[in-house]
């Protein structure tokens, strides 16, 4: 198939176009290399993408709606999934702009090019933040997500409405993907495993929010990728198929990606520790404003839909990163990493 994927350069987007390219399809990528990490580990997953002879590189924003057309003329793919977007809690206090901007307006960018374009299915990514002020675990997708706590999670909630409507008016499948707390090679520094091992290793304190009062549906990365391939083929043909998720207007679903069952923050950081083999310095602190106490996806319509479930423990997928970790910023078992290390990528 042709493949145009947005965000190739992110961890999530990178894992998925990898696969899809060594399964054979064409893969056109798309992504703005933005600063909000390191640049240098974005550059260098679309260095190992681009090992593939069927991977074609566009390095721009999505806020470019004259460059996304371009990318979709060229391509003219089959399916589309749209990973890009600003992501973070806690960096959207800091620069709301970003997030209107990468998640809003992006994503119509994207929206109006599939709408003209007709790919035979649209997968975007959304997040288990839209779940906000929920209470009732597990989250089930046909709960009302009425109440975000942060701007991140109303972007993300806008950036369903707004493909839902495109579904709706134009009978676009689209599926949308629920993702809970991802982890694994290759993440995101902004991320908790990575800074809690980053310090760690540095022997800097780590900072606990809600002194430890939290739990996630911590999913490791190779679930989540083997759940977006088995959907890939799966768009939603027709209005109200029997899925939580499916909206009864139009070939639309929303769908939990999650390992299925909530990790205490203290049993993930133990994981941390074990895989290190040091103990954290804790540094405990209140609630972050817009943080959700507690994750738990419900992942019975996935199963339903694929037949499949994630179920890698968190300790196999915290073993994985930090073998990862090691081997990319060259630190053997004993050691933490010099400045000069950090900045190199193998």
């Amino acid at each position: 198939m042709r493949i145009l994927v947005t965000g190739t350069a992110g961890f999530i987007g990178y894992h998925i176009a990898r696969r899809l390219l060594a399964d054979g399809h064409r893969v056109t990528g798309i992504d703005g290399m933005t600063p909000y990490y390191d640049v240098t580990l974005k550059r260098q997953r679309h260095t190992m993408l681009r090992a593939f002879d069927t991977f074609a590189c566009n390095e721009f924003m999505l806020e470019d709606a004259q460059a996304v057309g371009d990318a979709f003329a060229r391509c003219r793919p089959e399916l589309v999934i749209h990973l890009a977007a600003q992501a973070g809690v806690r960096y959207s206090l800091e620069n709301p702009g970003a997030y209107i901007n990468a998640n809003l307006v992006g994503t119509y960018n994207v929206l109006e090019q599939v709408r003209q374009h007709a790919p035979g299915h649209l997968m975007m990514a959304s997040t288990s933040s839209v779940y906000g002020a929920n209470r009732d675990l597990p989250f089930v997708e046909s709960q009302r997500c009425d109440h975000p706590l942060s701007l991140y999670a109303a972007t993300k909630k806008a950036a369903e409405e707004l493909a839902h409507s495109y579904s709706y008016l134009w009978k676009i499948p689209v599926t949308a993907f629920r993702f809970f707390t991802v982890y694994g090679p290759w993440g995101r520094p902004d991320m908790a495993l990575f800074r809690f091992t980053d310090s760690m290793l540095h022997d800097r304190p780590i900072d606990v929010y809600n002194n430890g009062d939290m739990a996630r549906d911590f999913t490791y990365i190779d679930d989540l990728v083997e759940a977006v391939r088995l959907l890939c083929t799966k768009p939603p043909c027709k209005a109200g198929e029997s899925d939580p998720g499916a909206s009864p207007v139009a070939p639309y679903r929303v769908i939990n990606i999650g390992n299925g069952q909530p990790v205490s923050l203290l049993a993930f950081i133990a994981a941390i520790e074990k895989a290190l083999g040091r103990t954290a310095i804790r540094n405990n602190l209140p609630m972050q404003p817009g943080d959700m106490p507690r994750t738990w996806a419900d992942c019975s319509a996935l199963q339903a839909l694929t037949g499949f479930a994630p179920a890698t423990p968190v300790q196999a997928g915290v073993d994985e990163f930090v073998a990862w970790y090691r081997d990319y910023y060259r630190v053997p078992a004993a050691t933490a990493p010099t400045e000069q290390d950090c900045g190199h990528a193998l």
